[in-house]
């Protein structure tokens, strides 16, 4: 069983028993209902209580039986809120910790409602692309009123409990420090012979003018929801509640959820729900993997991406030392974060309580000997092994044993870097993503000597870092960069067959990225990706590039950190505007080399970029690279800016089809590049067995 009954005296307590959040999965619901039912069958018993153990009253359903028959088999949540609510005896939800989604509904079917503070109450489940659907778009207002409610089930976000004192969501909210279940108890008994029993359902939502109101809500919602159906649709189904009969509203309520469960835009946001949760998972190491302590930090380098790195560890509470080879390059770094922090300041997203204790986190030194103790080294140099190598031998010579000695390199070999030193096994690629203080993921680089405890403690790192690891094997660019250069080879491509900056950008915004490879870059860096090229040339001179980039480059346009980049930039403007000159160079270099320049559809544009994208994601799903389909995902829609209502490039492969994926590329194959086409085999496998990447 996963609810637990006990009798207090004439009060009956049923304790949701499901770590770690209570989920409201089938058993919890069978002991449930058994409990409720029970107590009506003991003459004994005049009131019941309903609780959860540990951290938590109820997180909502259990995601562990997401998608799986156990969902919807009865009891199911709809039952037991209807058990709730029609029983004889008063029944009494006593909250705690956590209330959000089907625990918030669930209590909303009970007679009365108590609670601690500091109790988080939501119904979130639009961040998942649905509404409540059992009851909560119905209850939620005849309790909160109407603006209250829907603000809160259009947002998701949680409230926290005494911030909802007086409202008829809650009875009673006790003090802090307060024995929650004896408290219950004695509510229960003194409410147990109160007739008639109050229920939700029963209560009016009265809301003066509220047609002006619902219609001034549709519009604002509209305006802000984007490609996301769901937020809309909860605005109309909390309608329902002043409009229709309780019960109609909750029949519409259910045509709606269901509906949404449909929907592209929810199937891409659970997606990523549970990838997210997966990615953590590595399956060759054990959750109670033993990790190393991580109580001092240091970091190599003081440039942007050092110093974001460093503000990571003070933002965690980890004090962080910063080396550099000279007083000025430490003194800047020093200055950039600071101008970081009170930026912050000044938005209102930081105390300067806060301000203070993460600046004096962080201090500097030009001596390796100063950061000997520190439990994790993160390199941040120049992308250059030579570099590389000079900092790894001396951080070896230094470093004490056990430290953990990780490298911030986008693209280079991770088990060169560790031959470099005597314990390769203390030796992990941390890919932070620029800006290293904002960006949400992190690749963890796993190399062939990695042992399994500094895997276990980067990860749980960057949880504490409140970044989204995602295990990379060792190759050329690991996941991210690796997928994106053949993403940016193709865009080359299309600059010499027909189209320009602008428009390519534009086509693959409007399918939803962030920013076109072209921005892209120029906010990167140009430079960066010429010097990445270069070494290409050499390394593998099979592989055919567009020379615009170079060009570019020779021009002396870097991207916005030189003003122009593919674009021109204003000082304090980061908005792009197209340069002639850059046209025009364009257009000449496709005369140059013969290519008669054509019209190109947008959706060419985008088939070619997500495709490429794809193609290579197979190829490294194949080789191990990536230990799963939804790692490749988390990748992109953390760090690339990939929309997140298309859940990934491999998700969205699999909503297109592989057949049709694969079609197209054979298609792309025959054409001007068609070398840089050839199917993956995982890709051509999957198409013809009609599976995709995350059901393989």
């Amino acid at each position: 069983m996963s609810a637990d009954y006990q009798v207090h005296g004439s009060v009956a307590v049923i304790t949701l028993n499901n770590p770690p959040v209570n989920g409201l999965g089938y058993a919890t619901r069978t002991a449930a209902v058994e409990g409720i039912r029970r107590a009506n069958d003991d003459a004994a018993i005049k009131a019941i209580v309903i609780t959860g153990a540990g951290k938590a009253f109820s997180g909502g359903a259990d995601i562990k039986e997401f998608n799986s028959p156990k969902a919807l088999a009865e009891p199911t949540l709809h039952t037991l809120i209807r058990v709730a609510e029609d029983s004889a005896k008063p029944v009494v939800a006593a909250i705690h910790s956590v209330c959000m989604g089907g625990g918030l509904e669930l209590a909303l079917g009970c007679n009365y409602r108590v609670a601690l503070p500091g109790a988080q109450i939501a119904l979130p489940e639009v961040k998942l692309g649905l509404l409540p659907g059992a009851g909560g778009t119905q209850r939620l207002p005849r309790v909160l009123g109407l603006e209250k409610a829907l603000n809160m089930i259009v947002s998701g976000t949680p409230a926290l409990s005494e911030t909802l004192a007086g409202s008829a969501l809650f009875d009673e909210v006790f003090a802090a420090g307060t024995e929650l279940v004896p408290a219950a108890v004695a509510f229960a008994e003194k409410i147990a012979d109160v007739r008639p029993l109050p229920r939700v359902r029963d209560r009016k939502v009265d809301y003066p003018n509220h047609e002006a109101f619902l219609q001034f809500s549709r519009n604002t919602v509209k305006a802000v929801a984007g490609p996301f159906p769901a937020p809309i649709e909860c605005v109309e189904t909390v309608a329902a509640s002043v409009t229709k009969k309780f019960e109609d509203g909750l029949k519409f309520e259910r045509e709606r959820f269901l509906h949404l469960m449909q929907t592209p835009e929810s199937k891409s946001l659970r997606h990523a729900f549970f990838a997210e949760r997966e990615a953590s998972k590595i399956p060759d190491v054990p959750s109670d993997t033993p990790v190393r302590k991580i109580e001092k930090a240091a970091v190599i380098g003081a440039g942007t991406m050092g110093g974001g790195i460093a503000m990571n560890f003070a933002n965690a509470g980890i004090p962080v030392t910063i080396l550099e080879t000279k007083p000025e390059a430490l003194e800047r770094g020093i200055a950039t974060i600071r101008k970081n922090y009170e930026n912050t300041l000044k938005k209102g997203k930081l105390t300067q309580e806060k301000f203070d204790q993460r600046m004096a986190l962080i201090s500097t030194t030009l001596d390796y000997e100063a950061i000997a103790q520190a439990d994790i080294v993160v390199e941040a140099v120049f992308e250059e092994m030579g570099v590389k190598e000079a900092v790894f031998r001396k951080l070896d010579e230094v470093m004490k044993p056990g430290a953990i000695l990780a490298s911030n390199t986008s693209t280079l070999d991770v088990d060169r870097i560790a031959a470099f030193t005597k314990r390769p096994q203390d030796v992990i690629g941390t890919h932070f993503f620029s800006p290293a203080n904002v960006m949400k993921l992190l690749e963890i680089v796993r190399g062939k000597e990695t042992g399994k405890d500094v895997l276990a403690t980067t990860m749980a790192l960057s949880k504490k870092l409140k970044k989204t690891g995602v295990v990379s094997g060792v190759c050329d660019g690991f996941i991210g960069n690796r997928m994106i250069e053949q993403y940016s080879r193709q865009a080359g491509f299309l600059l010499e067959e027909g189209c320009l900056p602008e428009q390519v950008d534009k086509a693959i915004e409007k399918f939803g990225f962030a920013m076109g490879p072209f921005r892209m870059i120029d906010m990167a860096g140009n430079d960066i990706s010429w010097a990445i090229r270069k070494r290409r040339y050499i390394e593998k001179p099979e592989v055919s590039y567009s020379k615009t980039a170079d060009l570019l480059c020779e021009m002396g346009r870097f991207g916005q950190k030189t003003g122009g980049g593919w674009y021109d930039y204003k000082a304090g403007d980061r908005k792009a505007y197209p340069n002639a000159a850059v046209n025009d160079m364009i257009v000449k270099h496709s005369a140059d080399i013969g290519v008669e320049r054509r019209k190109i559809s947008d959706q060419e544009i985008v088939e070619r970029l997500v495709y490429a994208l794809v193609n290579e994601g197979a190829l490294i799903l194949e080789e191990g690279i990536a230990q799963r389909a939804s790692d490749i995902d988390m990748v992109y829609l953390t760090g690339y800016g990939f929309p997140l209502f298309r859940g990934g490039p491999m998700f969205y492969a699999d909503t297109v089809g592989l057949p049709n994926v694969l079609a197209s590329v054979e298609r792309f194959a025959r054409g001007r590049h068609g070398d840089a086409w050839k199917p993956a085999p995982l890709l051509v496998k999957l198409a013809a067995e009609g599976k995709g990447f995350n059901s393989r």
